[in-house]
């Protein structure tokens, strides 16, 4: 699944052009590396998000391509 899709459907940023938006700029990172919306995302993959002055880890632990909004957490976990 592609990064920006999945920061979506997980309800991390809840638009996909804003995910793709802070993706493109180089605030995310994937397995230490830096990410673009595109890089595909699987199960096990760690993802560190820079948010200005708040930075989140999380990994991901299934990657659906819709999910209800109540299991949307279910998606990740979060890291430190």
């Amino acid at each position: 699944m592609r990064l920006d899709k999945f920061l979506k459907v997980s309800r991390i940023i809840k638009r996909r052009t804003v995910a793709k938006e802070f993706t493109d700029n180089g605030r995310a990172l994937v397995n230490d590396r830096v990410a673009k919306s595109s890089t595909d995302v699987t199960e096990g993959d760690t993802i560190e998000l820079h948010f200005g002055e708040r930075t989140m880890k999380v990994r991901v632990l299934n990657t659906r391509e819709t999910t209800k909004k109540n299991e949307s957490a279910d998606l990740y976990e979060e890291i430190s």
